[in-house]
């Protein structure tokens, strides 16, 4: 299976998101330090997974009571590089 070894990262970041309480993107940051919130009103956030080997950007919406992540895009850092390069990440909506 292809990055099989990075499950146990992405099962960490989910241990934590799942016991967040965000009420705003700076929350976020203040959580996961290597994370950017993106611009051009994107809503968007990038993790950093596995010791920056891994980009999942993810669209967020501050509800009344959580916050609602929405997996766009998951890949390698190099991946993401080369997204970022064509402009896409603010748009990318591959799940």
């Amino acid at each position: 299976m292809k990055n099989a070894n990075s499950r146990a990262y992405f099962e960490t970041w989910l241990s934590i998101v799942k016991r967040a309480d965000w009420d705003e993107p700076n929350h976020i940051i203040s959580t996961f330090n290597s994370a950017d919130i993106l611009g051009k009103s994107s809503d968007r956030v990038v993790f950093n997974i596995g010791g920056n080997n891994y980009r999942l950007i993810c669209k967020y919406h501050f509800g009344k009571t959580r916050v609602h992540l929405f997996i766009k895009w998951i890949s390698t850092h190099a991946e993401y590089s080369k997204l970022c390069n064509n402009g896409e990440q603010y748009e990318i909506d591959a799940y």
